[in-house]
């Protein structure tokens, strides 16, 4: 069954690399991916065992686990609000009650709004819309640029461009991805030309927002998507000026790879390379970007593209023999400064399948899967290692929230069995690590634990969502040739919504390149496609693919969702 499922998903891959999605051809490389698979996706090994309903069911059980834990640290955050503002302090512990757009911003309230989305949506229409709109009151410090306010004293900072971009890149881009032009979206693309338009330091390009590598490639991130979802001349000409100046100076003075630190005036910097978070942020910035002029067959394209593939080949040599990635290397040397392993090790790999998928240069793809292929060597990693009295044996849940988050952007591309696996067990250590108060360890960073769990949630429902409330909802999938095997459980009946193809629809991309903070596309419907719906006793039943995107009612029980294909119809007669 493997080698089928591997020749399978060669085929398919090698189409995927080099085109969009959308047509029949593509969509039958993924079905024939999906037939030879059966019900091992995403599930673990463990899952072949089982038959598809079996299965279904199964991950209905993770699938509510998950909401639960989120929905407990929603709760919990909700509680330690400040009863005034609505804003949420970066820690709970400790005298300072301060509320910083690189903290709290970023890294928690983004990931309470997804929460309060799929679990209370009442919380997001209400709950989560008065903090934007005191975030906006409160924390903008020059034009829509937020600073850091101090909930305690009740005063606010100067403006921080670093807020604005991990602000953007961390937290409303994610909201983005998933939601599509919400309110935070448009919080979003103004923040980001104010921001743009104050950038500091000039270079021969033009000012840019940075010196350091981390804010640089925050931007470059999502200018890139705000300039494909737009169309604003202004935001590819900002990502322009961040690009040519890292490939046309900071690359090539650091030994083909970004310095943590350049200095513009100077021309010299920094000769190390950081491969954490914190650093790491340009790589994923600059091969993004890269991949933008490709399909704009722009000049840059070439000269982009020499510098990327030479920054992480440079980067691959730096690796430890399974392909793990160190914290921080010698920028000349490669020779790791800090040892531990960095538990970003797949925002980097994401960035290495997106220059296979702009060039099928398969190097790139069997990286990926060679790393994937060896976690089952990193169970209980210590990732974020903390000090014996913190109590914390695996580190901080932080550590494998982030390394898990890194698996499943890979495995959607390429679901290795291995990898899948090793999902399966570390989420469910970091599932312990969760208080019964709903903290983890009282800081900004249990947003990120939420992240992870609703990603992992979605690869269990393969993107279906509850449209509406649905408190107890079991909701799992597995795919079945072309066909979606779906579970309901825990509840009547609920109001279901399917996913699409977002990369193309939401952020006009024409390839579904790895992105930082996306929501991976599993079970995608076409909006003018036809769909069966069979199964719980109930008469079958046609929906078009625009429907299911907007909600349709399911009772409990096991049902199947079919494609029939794109259209013409009205040429051959359509049975419910």
């Amino acid at each position: 069954m493997l080698d089928e499922w591997r020749r399978a998903w060669r085929v398919d891959a090698r189409m995927h690399a080099h085109s969009g999605m959308g047509t029949l051809a593509r969509r039958a490389g993924r079905v024939a991916v999906a037939a030879a698979l059966g019900i091992a996706t995403c599930a673990g090994i463990g899952a072949q065992e089982r038959s598809a309903g079996d299965e279904a069911r199964a991950r209905a059980a993770d699938y509510a686990t998950a909401m639960a834990a989120c929905q407990r640290t929603l709760q919990a955050w909700l509680r330690d609000a400040d009863p005034v503002t609505t804003l949420m302090p970066d820690r709970v512990t400790g005298q300072a009650r301060v509320a910083t757009p690189h903290n709290f911003s970023a890294d928690l309230y983004p990931y309470l709004i997804l929460t309060a989305r799929f679990t209370d949506p009442a919380v997001y229409e209400g709950r989560m819309m008065e903090i934007l709109r005191n975030e906006v009151r409160y924390m903008t410090a020059d034009g829509s640029v937020p600073g850091n306010y101090d909930i305690a004293t009740r005063t606010l900072g100067p403006a921080s461009l670093f807020g604005a971009g991990e602000y953007a890149k961390d937290g409303l881009i994610t909201v983005t991805e998933l939601l599509g032009r919400t309110a935070w979206f448009h919080r979003m693309a103004d923040m980001i030309a104010d921001a743009m338009e104050r950038a500091p330091h000039e270079t021969r390009w033009g000012r840019i927002p940075a010196v350091d590598s981390e804010l640089n490639g925050d931007f470059l991130q999502v200018l890139v998507r705000l300039s494909t979802m737009t169309g604003d001349p202004r935001y590819l000409a900002w990502a322009r000026r961040i690009g040519d100046a890292y490939v046309e100076e900071v690359l090539p003075g650091n030994f083909g790879v970004p310095s943590t630190k350049w200095d513009f005036v100077a021309h010299g910097g920094e000769t190390q390379l950081r491969l954490r978070d914190h650093g790491n942020e340009l790589v994923v910035g600059l091969t993004l970007l890269y991949a933008l002029e490709a399909d704009l067959q722009s000049d840059r394209a070439a000269r982009y593209g020499a510098a990327v593939k030479t920054m992480l080949d440079r980067i691959l040599q730096s690796a430890n023999p399974d392909g793990m990635l160190y914290n921080q290397v010698d920028a000349r040397t490669l020779a790791p400064i800090d040892r531990t392993l960095s538990d970003n090790w797949g925002y980097v790999y994401g960035a290495m399948y997106t220059y296979y998928q702009v060039t099928g240069d398969t190097t790139y793809r069997d990286a990926v899967r060679r790393v994937l292929g060896n976690l089952p060597k990193y169970r209980r990693q210590v990732w974020e290692p903390r000090p014996p009295d913190a109590n914390l044996p695996l580190g901080s849940f932080d550590g494998y929230a982030d390394a898990i988050e890194s698996a499943l952007y890979l495995v959607n591309r390429e679901p290795v069995p291995a990898a899948l696996d090793w999902i399966e067990s570390e989420t469910r250590l970091m599932l312990d690590m969760q208080r019964a108060d709903g903290h983890l360890e009282d800081w900004y960073g249990e947003g990120n634990f939420n992240r992870t769990l609703l990603l992992w949630a979605l690869m269990k429902s393969q993107g279906v969502m509850p449209a509406d409330k649905a408190t107890g909802l079991q909701l799992g999938a597995v795919r079945e040739g072309d066909a979606l095997r779906l579970h309901v459980g825990g509840v009547g009946e609920a109001r279901l919504q399917f996913d699409i193809a977002r990369h193309r629809r939401v952020i006009n991309l024409s390839k579904n390149y790895v992105r930082l903070n996306e929501f991976p596309e599993w079970f995608v419907v076409e909006p003018h496609w036809l769909y069966r719906i069979t199964g719980s006793g109930a008469a079958p039943r046609l929906r078009l693919g625009a429907e299911l995107m907007q909600g349709e009612r399911f009772a409990a029980g096991d049902w199947t969702v079919t494609p029939l294909g794109p259209p013409p119809y009205g040429t051959r007669a359509q049975e419910p």
